[in-house]
């Protein structure tokens, strides 16, 4: 078990209610930010049937350095970190959802965290998206993850020239994900800035609709 760091931070709900709804997204916020800054990503997303779980990190990071360092650089607060959302996720199983009724998504830092815990957690969920992030660890990190996505939906979005997330790191956690059977839709903006487009929130917004009507069927 991870030393606890994020498990006994707050969690955010946002949307239709548990009882109510159909889909459950876990929304990560980046570095230097918290849940409640994501609350108007939530609200721009925001379809009938979703609800949103926004956990919060401690110090308002889910890690201290770079996520493409060495990973041991960032210990323990990661394994803390994938920890937390391995027991929201078993909360929300506990309640009755599939993982099928389950997506992921993130921001920054948060984008990482989602993606690297989807990948080492490989199941058919409902769909996850990155917007602006990569895998964790430094370029030449093995990628041997085990288990199939059987086609999830996943959206990755980011810039050509981000400060913080190389193109290169972008592009390979898009290669990785479809070699494990993701249906990836992989959209890069030149020269913008470490910020969400509409165009992503629109693409997002339309997964997170198919994931809703799919679910509820």
């Amino acid at each position: 078990m991870a030393e606890i760091i994020h498990q006994n931070q707050p969690v955010l709900a946002y949307g239709t209610k548990l009882e109510e709804a159909t889909l459950v997204v876990i929304l990560l916020h980046g570095r230097g930010s918290s849940a409640e800054a994501m609350a108007p990503l939530a609200q721009e997303l925001h379809i009938e049937g979703i609800h949103y779980l926004i956990p919060q990190a401690a110090h308002n990071r889910w890690y201290p350095n770079s996520a493409f360092g060495p990973l041991a650089s960032n210990e323990p607060d990661l394994s803390s970190a994938l920890e937390t959302i391995g027991l929201l996720v078993e909360s929300i199983i506990a309640q009755g959802f599939s993982r099928q009724q389950i997506a992921f998504g993130g921001f920054s830092q948060g984008a990482c965290l989602a993606s690297e815990y989807v990948a080492c957690n490989a199941r058919k969920y409902a769909g996850l998206f990155v917007l602006t992030g990569a895998l964790i660890g430094p370029p030449g990190t093995p990628r041997d993850y085990p288990g199939s996505f059987d086609g999830m939906p996943v959206f990755i979005g980011g810039s050509d020239i981000d400060p913080w997330v190389s193109h290169d790191l972008i592009v390979e956690t898009v290669g990785i994900f479809e070699r494990m059977d993701a249906a990836v839709d992989f959209r890069t903006y030149p020269g913008m800035a470490h910020t969400v487009n509409q165009d992503e929130l629109e693409a997002v917004q339309s997964m997170l609709a198919e994931a809703v009507r799919q679910s509820a069927g």
